[in-house]
Protein backbone atom coordinates (compact mmCIF):
# COMPACT_ATOMS: atom_id res chain seq x y z
CA UNK A 1 0.00 0.00 0.00
CA UNK A 2 2.83 2.36 0.85
CA UNK A 3 4.53 1.46 -2.41
CA UNK A 4 1.51 2.68 -4.38
CA UNK A 5 1.51 5.97 -2.48
CA UNK A 6 5.20 6.49 -3.24
CA UNK A 7 4.65 5.72 -6.92
CA UNK A 8 1.75 8.13 -7.21
CA UNK A 9 3.82 10.81 -5.46
CA UNK A 10 6.67 10.17 -7.92
CA UNK A 11 4.22 10.47 -10.83
CA UNK A 12 2.96 13.77 -9.45
CA UNK A 13 6.53 15.02 -9.09
CA UNK A 14 7.39 13.99 -12.66
CA UNK A 15 4.29 15.72 -14.02
CA UNK A 16 5.16 18.86 -12.05
CA UNK A 17 8.71 18.83 -13.42
CA UNK A 18 7.48 18.33 -16.97
CA UNK A 19 5.00 21.18 -16.75
CA UNK A 20 6.89 23.73 -14.73
CA UNK A 21 10.49 22.58 -14.55
CA UNK A 22 11.22 23.49 -18.14
CA UNK A 23 10.18 27.10 -17.62
CA UNK A 24 12.75 27.65 -14.87
CA UNK A 25 16.29 28.07 -16.08
CA UNK A 26 15.25 28.79 -19.64
CA UNK A 27 15.91 32.14 -21.18
CA UNK A 28 13.89 34.13 -23.64
CA UNK A 29 14.77 33.87 -27.29
CA UNK A 30 16.76 36.98 -28.29
CA UNK A 31 14.68 39.58 -30.10
CA UNK A 32 11.43 37.58 -29.80
CA UNK A 33 9.57 40.53 -28.33
CA UNK A 34 11.18 42.91 -30.82
CA UNK A 35 10.07 40.70 -33.71
CA UNK A 36 6.51 40.68 -32.39
CA UNK A 37 6.43 44.47 -31.92
CA UNK A 38 7.99 45.16 -35.32
CA UNK A 39 5.57 42.75 -36.99
CA UNK A 40 2.54 44.42 -35.45
CA UNK A 41 3.80 47.92 -36.24
CA UNK A 42 4.53 46.86 -39.83
CA UNK A 43 0.84 46.02 -40.28
CA UNK A 44 -0.14 49.44 -38.94
CA UNK A 45 2.69 51.14 -40.85
CA UNK A 46 1.49 49.89 -44.21
CA UNK A 47 -0.81 52.93 -44.35
CA UNK A 48 2.18 55.31 -44.27
CA UNK A 49 2.52 55.04 -48.05
CA UNK A 50 3.83 51.50 -47.55
CA UNK A 51 7.38 52.57 -46.83
CA UNK A 52 7.33 52.25 -43.02
CA UNK A 53 5.58 48.88 -43.20
CA UNK A 54 8.07 47.58 -45.77
CA UNK A 55 11.07 48.53 -43.67
CA UNK A 56 9.68 47.19 -40.39
CA UNK A 57 8.36 44.01 -42.02
CA UNK A 58 11.75 43.24 -43.56
CA UNK A 59 13.50 43.82 -40.22
CA UNK A 60 11.01 41.58 -38.41
CA UNK A 61 11.43 38.74 -40.92
CA UNK A 62 15.25 38.96 -40.83
CA UNK A 63 15.37 38.99 -37.02
CA UNK A 64 12.94 36.07 -36.83
CA UNK A 65 15.15 34.06 -39.18
CA UNK A 66 18.13 34.53 -36.89
CA UNK A 67 16.06 33.68 -33.81
CA UNK A 68 14.69 30.53 -35.48
CA UNK A 69 18.23 29.31 -36.17
CA UNK A 70 19.16 29.89 -32.53
CA UNK A 71 16.09 28.03 -31.29
CA UNK A 72 16.61 25.09 -33.63
CA UNK A 73 20.23 24.77 -32.54
CA UNK A 74 19.27 24.43 -28.86
CA UNK A 75 15.50 24.33 -28.18
CA UNK A 76 15.86 23.33 -24.52
CA UNK A 77 17.73 26.55 -23.69
CA UNK A 78 14.86 28.84 -24.70
CA UNK A 79 11.29 29.07 -23.48
CA UNK A 80 8.48 27.94 -25.72
CA UNK A 81 6.53 31.14 -25.05
CA UNK A 82 9.30 33.28 -26.51
CA UNK A 83 9.44 30.99 -29.56
CA UNK A 84 5.68 31.37 -30.05
CA UNK A 85 6.01 35.17 -29.73
CA UNK A 86 8.72 35.11 -32.36
CA UNK A 87 6.60 32.99 -34.71
CA UNK A 88 3.61 35.31 -34.26
CA UNK A 89 5.84 38.31 -34.94
CA UNK A 90 7.17 36.66 -38.09
CA UNK A 91 3.62 36.05 -39.35
CA UNK A 92 2.67 39.66 -38.56
CA UNK A 93 5.83 40.85 -40.30
CA UNK A 94 5.01 38.86 -43.43
CA UNK A 95 1.44 40.15 -43.44
CA UNK A 96 2.66 43.73 -42.92
CA UNK A 97 5.23 43.26 -45.68
CA UNK A 98 2.61 42.04 -48.14
CA UNK A 99 0.11 44.78 -47.27
CA UNK A 100 2.80 47.44 -47.49
CA UNK A 101 4.01 46.18 -50.85
CA UNK A 102 0.47 46.25 -52.25
CA UNK A 103 -0.15 49.72 -50.83
CA UNK A 104 3.20 50.98 -52.19
CA UNK A 105 2.36 49.66 -55.68
CA UNK A 106 -1.07 51.32 -55.53
CA UNK A 107 0.54 54.65 -54.56
CA UNK A 108 3.01 54.39 -57.47
CA UNK A 109 0.21 53.58 -59.93
CA UNK A 110 -1.78 56.54 -58.57
CA UNK A 111 1.18 58.90 -59.04
CA UNK A 112 1.78 57.65 -62.59
CA UNK A 113 -1.89 58.09 -63.53
CA UNK A 114 -2.02 61.53 -61.91
CA UNK A 115 1.18 62.60 -63.65
CA UNK A 116 -0.06 61.37 -67.01
CA UNK A 117 -3.38 63.12 -66.59
CA UNK A 118 -1.81 66.41 -65.53
CA UNK A 119 0.71 66.34 -68.37
CA UNK A 120 -2.09 66.00 -70.94
CA UNK A 121 -3.92 69.13 -69.83
CA UNK A 122 -3.62 72.16 -72.10
CA UNK A 123 -1.67 74.30 -69.64
CA UNK A 124 -0.82 76.93 -72.27
CA UNK A 125 -4.48 77.61 -73.02
CA UNK A 126 -5.26 78.08 -69.33
CA UNK A 127 -2.92 81.03 -68.99
CA UNK A 128 -5.68 83.53 -69.64
CA UNK A 129 -3.58 85.83 -71.88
Amino acid sequence: MENQGEQSQENINKQFEQQFGQQFGQQQLPNSTAVLVLGIISIVGCFCYGIVGLVLGIIAVVLSGKATKLYQANPSAYSEASYKNMKAGKVCGIIGLCLSAVYFVIIIIYIVILGTTLSMLPWGAMGGH
